[in-house]
């Protein structure tokens, strides 16, 4: 079922609960769980409150459905990213690279927001224990089928992991360039294994095809 919303030019035109979700998980991403609010979400679509019932029964129903919004983009590109067929364990883990430099893949500004939703809400947080165990467990997964043994596998998946994860809890703004510059240090840290040239020019060239992808607009 779909609402009314004001059109440019006059009359209407129909809002879907996608279009719910979409304003909602930006303003998740850009301001927190606790901007998101029936009535700010109405404004911005330019429907009446009365409508959000139509898709969602309540706020927490909202809220449920964000999750499952975020999981589907940020957990499920790393488990893709971390399977893919690669020749080299490098090659693997600039697969798993490909998601820290391309939005589209994961939001790290949704991934924070989660992360400090998670604090004040017990089913972000174990939405998010589920999620991060997933994670770690592909790329655990991925360092197995490479040939690490089991507990090498499993330290060197949480190393990569949580690194990440933390270079973005600390909002570090590193350029672009100058990550790129550090990758094959980083993935011969991260592997014991010295990078191919090519591995490394194939990451960089798509990161840059990347670079200008936007992690959420602001909905205001």
């Amino acid at each position: 079922m779909t609402a009314l919303a004001a059109a440019p030019g006059g009359g209407a035109r129909a809002t879907t609960r996608e279009d719910w979700l979409d304003v909602a998980l930006a303003l998740l991403a850009r301001r927190g769980a606790g901007a998101v609010s029936v009535l700010t979400l109405s404004e911005r679509l330019g429907v009446s409150r009365s409508s959000f019932y139509w898709h969602f029964r309540s706020r927490e129903g909202l809220f449920d459905a964000l999750l499952e919004r975020w999981d589907a983009r940020n957990t499920r590109s790393i488990v893709r990213q971390a399977e893919a067929e690669a020749a080299t364990i490098t090659e693997s883990v600039c697969n798993v690279f490909r998601c820290w430099v391309n939005p589209a893949l994961f939001s790290p500004r949704l991934d924070v927001a989660v992360r400090a939703w998670a604090r004040a809400s017990d089913t972000a947080r174990a939405r998010l224990d589920a999620a991060d165990r997933e994670r770690t467990a592909a790329i655990e997964a991925m360092f197995a089928r490479h040939g690490f043994a089991p507990d090498d596998a499993m330290v060197r998946a949480r190393v990569l992991y949580t690194m990440q994860i933390g270079y973005y809890a600390l909002d570090m703004r590193e350029p672009i360039a100058a990550r790129l510059a550090l990758a094959p240090r980083y993935l011969e840290t991260f592997t014991g294994v010295k990078p191919r040239d090519q591995e490394v020019a194939a990451l960089r060239a798509y990161a840059l095809a990347h670079a200008a992808v936007q992690d959420f607009e602001d909905p205001s």
